[in-house]
């Protein structure tokens, strides 16, 4: 079992920057799996009346990194393993980034796009970006 806690969403202004965070935990975590612990976390959002979406993932090592062409350059995801923690900085805020936020995990994987390659998902973050 694994549970995802996602913080760091609110209210900001175009061009401003807000940092959210995504900690993992549970028996999996806690045990020493290696497939859990080592595999991959990814950040979703979906707005209202749209589809949940993929915003950034990487790998366990940190070693990959992928972003959707919205939030490129913008965006950046990284990860404190001894924490099972990852991060999402983003920069440079839209206000077509209003959004709530998703924090994934699946066990194993070599970095995924694909919401159907998640297993676990958190409760969502809201993050909004007026103009």
């Amino acid at each position: 079992q694994v549970q995802l806690v996602e913080s760091g969403g609110g209210l900001v202004q175009a061009g401003g920057s807000l940092r959210l965070s995504c900690a993992a935990s549970g028996r999996a975590f806690s045990s020493g799996d290696m497939l859990w612990s080592r595999g991959d976390m990814g950040w979703f959002r979906q707005a209202p009346e749209k589809e949940r979406e993929f915003v950034a993932a990487i790998t366990w090592s940190g070693g990959s990194r992928y972003y959707a062409d919205s939030v490129k350059g913008r965006f950046t995801i990284s990860r404190d393993n001894a924490k099972n923690t990852v991060y999402l900085q983003m920069n440079s805020l839209k206000p077509e980034d209003t959004a709530v936020y998703y924090c994934a995990a699946r066990a194993g994987g070599s970095g995924s796009m694909r919401r159907a390659d998640y297993d676990y998902w958190g409760q969502g973050t809201q993050v909004t970006v007026s103009s």
